[in-house]
């Protein structure tokens, strides 16, 4: 098992030609790969209730299977377990991986899948795909190493399709610090936010039409609420998300939590043009000082 340490930040609809011509990655090499992903969970959707996400993804002529479960952290900045393997996996039409694509066997022998029981693995099936290009880059930034991914394509279930616009910053080594350095430096510019919704999460939403949030008892849990119901206010483009997370925000500003950024974030999303760098900037200030994870290291 690995550990994973990344800030997930969500672009507006110009934000990746933005960032491409952003001083700190203009001119550096990039590699380029074409992901394929499939999602697999139960019927019931078990292993997202247990915020876990398997997946089967190829890269070229290469397949991985992944298993991520949730961990500590929030604000867009994350911190949790991954295990993943080479398999060698058969396809049908599409080049979609056939029903008995899963290794199972190493599934059983996980600590977190064991927990769910042995009928959870024989009721895996899969449930939606996402196709994206990934571009690379690795920047040495604030004494620490970081991998900056662009993510560009779709999560695709039945009927149904959303963009993905996504950037995550993963930290290689030095500390979790750099990351929101980074992110502030690429904030300066660009319009971007955090962004607590994993693709496996958005899939599942997608799937079942049901976004759940949490309920904010604590400033970091009333911070996730407002970004997850703008990850929500994104893929649905229902307007209905967007006095929930000015609410959430309300809530931190009442107890002074943001220091002003807070309120400041609630107003702005009383704009039509809310992603603005002003916010992306003051909700990267907000969700750092509210970050557990600050000072740990991969």
């Amino acid at each position: 098992m690995s550990q994973e340490v990344e800030l997930k930040l969500a672009l507006c609809r110009d934000g990746p030609e933005r960032l491409c011509r952003h001083p700190l990655l203009k001119g550096r090499p990039a590699a380029t790969h074409r992901l394929a992903n499939t999602y697999f969970d139960t019927p019931r959707g078990e292993l997202e209730a247990a915020r876990m996400a398997l997946r089967l993804r190829r890269s070229d002529d290469t397949w991985v299977q992944t298993l991520k479960t949730s961990g500590e952290g929030g604000g867009g900045l994350s911190r949790r377990g991954e295990w993943e393997w080479p398999v060698t996996v058969g396809v049908v039409d599409g080049g979609l991986p056939d029903e008995d694509a899963l290794d199972r066997q190493g599934l059983a022998n996980l600590p977190p899948m064991a927990e769910l029981g042995d009928g959870v693995l024989q009721r895996l099936e899969a449930r939606f795909t996402t196709d994206f290009e990934r571009r690379l880059w690795l920047l040495d930034h604030a004494g620490a190493t970081i991998e900056v991914a662009l993510d560009q394509g779709e999560i695709r279930t039945a009927g149904h399709a959303v963009p993905i616009r996504e950037l995550e910053l993963e930290l290689k080594a030095g500390a979790p610090a750099a990351l929101w350095d980074l992110a502030q430096a690429l904030a300066g510019t660009i319009p971007l936010r955090p962004a607590d919704t994993s693709k496996a999460a958005r899939g599942g939403a997608l799937l079942s039409g049901h976004w759940r949030l949490p309920r904010g008892n604590t400033p970091a849990e009333w911070l996730n609420r407002a970004i997850m119901a703008l990850d929500a206010l994104a893929d649905t483009r229902d307007e209905a998300w967007r006095p929930v997370a000015a609410e959430a925000m309300q809530r931190l500003a009442a107890g002074d939590t943001g220091k002003g950024d807070a309120a400041d974030l609630a107003a702005a999303l009383a704009a039509p043009c809310w992603l603005t760098p002003a916010f992306g900037q003051a909700a990267l200030r907000l969700a750092r000082r509210l970050d557990s994870t600050e000072g740990a290291s991969p």
